[in-house]
Order: C-alpha cells, then sequence, then structure tokens
C-alpha cells in the first residue's frame, strides 16, 4: 500500500482506510493504541488532524460528485 488515507466520519466511531493505488475502502474498525488515543482527543475537542492531505469533504452520494456537485 503505497499511497493510503485513513479517515473517519463524524458520528461514527470507525475509521476508514482508502487504498489510492488499489481503489479500495475498507473499514479499520475502532481504533486501537497510540492512532485510538489520537482519535480520541482530536473527536474530543471537535478538533480535526489532517497530515499530507490538501482536500477532503463528506458527501451525501457519490453521484453528487461525479456530476459536479458538493453539498452545502
Amino acid at each position: 500500500m503505497e499511497k493510503a488515507v485513513v479517515f473517519g466520519v463524524a458520528g461514527q466511531s470507525d475509521l476508514w482506510i482508502a487504498d489510492l493505488d488499489a481503489g479500495t475502502v475498507k473499514s479499520l474498525g475502532s481504533p486501537v493504541g497510540e492512532l485510538a488515543q489520537v482519535v480520541g482527543d482530536v473527536r474530543k475537542t471537535g478538533g480535526t488532524f489532517v497530515k499530507k492531505v490538501d482536500f477532503a469533504i463528506a458527501v451525501s452520494s457519490a453521484q453528487t460528485v461525479f456530476s459536479g456537485h458538493v453539498d452545502g
């Protein structure tokens, strides 16, 4: 896995990993270890932790994005 992004969605405890080379997204389940601590600390404060990702947005459907729109 050369290029991957780990992300979480507000309101859900699970994390996800997107393997950009393979074009797949898989659930990591609930985080453990140091990752769990960082995720817990960031989510408690309502913050966002971003490293080497320059754009991200949650949308209601892929169809919306493919048509060139984003949710307001």
